[in-house]
């Protein structure tokens, strides 16, 4: 265990580690501590880049008023260039698998009571948003600037994958919707499910800031997700968003379930450049060739 977190805990938290119950390292490295008082604990790092105070104080008031989630127990705080909090440990819960029209339903159900509640708090955005959700950038012409993947060989990714993207993002940037606060990061990995009812969503880390119908188109396209991620089969991504529009208690206009399905596309988009990329199966390039079509069209893109 790092030195700086063992103090870390200690000044914020008044107790220092006494064991590790997991680390987990994606855009966050994320910390599970049980402390020598007994607390057990989360303590979550990332690159401070100016998104972190947003995403917690949203995750601190959807906590207050009793939704599904972990209490942060402090506030953001600069360790470096890493911005970093520690929260409840709330464990248990299991992940529904799958990626059927009834799951999508099941999914929907909790994206529509997230959206709803998220609707009543009010932050600073959270910008720049998740870079897989990106598309609003103002960097090259069409992929979001990213190191890390920008320093590796571009002619690996497939045509189609970058022809789906650009289609897609055009679509999305050519929508004059309101911006909203919403989970960016809606996969299954990202949600735990009770056997005796009851949920509880995680990875508040990856909140944006998106028209509305576009934040559930996202969401339905990545709701299967664990790792690697993938893409719903198109009928339960149609599933997700007629459900919904029914759980939220209002229909999208044509416009907006234009720009839920071009939504769709780019989270999957982005993995399957980060799969060619990588040299990983490419498990959302075989899904954009087999799907991109019929979504384009669909988002009259």
């Amino acid at each position: 265990m790092a030195q700086w977190l063992s103090d870390w805990c200690f000044a914020h938290l008044g107790s220092v580690p006494a064991d590790v119950l997991f680390e987990v390292q994606q855009v966050s490295t994320v910390h599970g501590l049980r402390l020598e008082d007994g607390r057990e604990v989360v303590v979550k790092a990332r690159p401070e880049d100016g998104r972190a105070e947003a995403c917690v104080t949203a995750q601190t008031q959807l906590a207050e008023r009793g939704f599904p989630c972990a209490r942060p127990l402090t506030p953001v705080v600069a360790v470096g260039s890493l911005a970093v909090h520690a929260e409840e440990y709330r464990p248990g819960g299991d992940v529904v698998p799958g990626n059927t029209p009834a799951i999508a339903t099941r999914y929907a159900e909790v994206f529509a009571r997230l959206m709803a509640a998220l609707a009543g708090i009010s932050v600073k955005p959270p910008l720049p948003n998740p870079r897989w959700l990106r598309w609003d950038h103002a960097d090259s012409p069409l992929w979001p600037a990213i190191d890390f993947l920008d320093e590796r060989d571009q002619r690996l990714v497939p045509e189609h994958v970058a022809k789906t993207a650009d289609q897609a993002r055009r679509r999305l940037l050519a929508a004059k919707l309101p911006n909203v606060l919403g989970h960016g990061d809606f996969e299954a990995q990202n949600l735990r499910w009770k056997a005796a009812g009851g949920w509880t969503v995680h990875d508040w880390d990856s909140l944006a800031w998106q028209p509305e119908a576009a934040l559930a188109g996202a969401a339905s396209g990545m709701f299967p997700s664990t790792i690697p991620p993938t893409l719903a089969p198109i009928e339960s991504s149609a599933a997700f968003l007629e459900s919904y529009q029914d759980f939220r208690g209002r229909r999208f206009s044509l416009a907006e379930q234009e720009v839920a399905w071009a939504a769709s596309l780019w989270p999957a988009a982005h993995n399957a450049r980060w799969e060619a990329l990588h040299g990983d199966p490419p498990i959302c390039g075989d899904a954009l060739r087999e799907q991109a079509a019929e979504r384009l069209r669909r988002a009259n893109a």
